[in-house]
């Protein structure tokens, strides 16, 4: 039975310097998935620490901080049927050489340490990085795409 959730994705630094928002986000809207919320932000050290506190004491840890606090983010809360593992399987293997081809990260990146993207692995860490990123208030769920109108909502077009 395929489950309606919501996801998170953040463009990384490296992503949103090359210019590659645009061909990123379009990937998820071709694939039917709604976006209800997204914003360009600098992530602070503080954040970065919230975002990788798993990862802490690690000796990469450092690193993935200076990376992400390097530049701009675009954070996204993606929706739709199986969306965590569906934008994972888009997204590709954290290792651009091991990730296959058609994937985001095999298509737009060449080494792990610049990767150009970030998509959460389970319902928890959605969750908790969509709050750590996102306040109620900024997500925009109370709308249809079109795709959503012709779909579900026919008796609208009928006159």
């Amino acid at each position: 039975m395929k489950t309606e959730e919501r996801t998170f994705v953040a463009i990384k630094p490296d992503g949103v310097k090359r210019g590659l928002i645009g061909k990123i986000i379009e990937r998820f809207e071709n694939k039917g998935f709604k976006i209800v919320a997204m914003k360009l932000l600098q992530v602070t050290p503080e954040l970065a620490s919230q975002h990788y506190a798993e990862h802490n004491g690690k000796p990469f840890y450092t690193r993935l901080v200076h990376y992400i606090t390097s530049g701009p983010v675009v954070a996204m809360v993606v929706e739709g049927y199986d969306a965590i593992e569906s934008v994972r399987h888009m997204v590709g293997a954290t290792n651009p050489m091991n990730a296959d081809v058609g994937t985001i990260r095999a298509d737009f990146a060449q080494v792990m340490e610049y990767n150009v993207i970030h998509a959460s692995d389970s319902p928890a860490s959605a969750q908790r990085e969509i709050n750590l990123y996102f306040k109620p208030e900024e997500i925009y769920d109370n709308w249809q795409s079109m795709l959503e109108m012709i779909t579900y909502d026919e008796e609208r077009f009928q006159g």
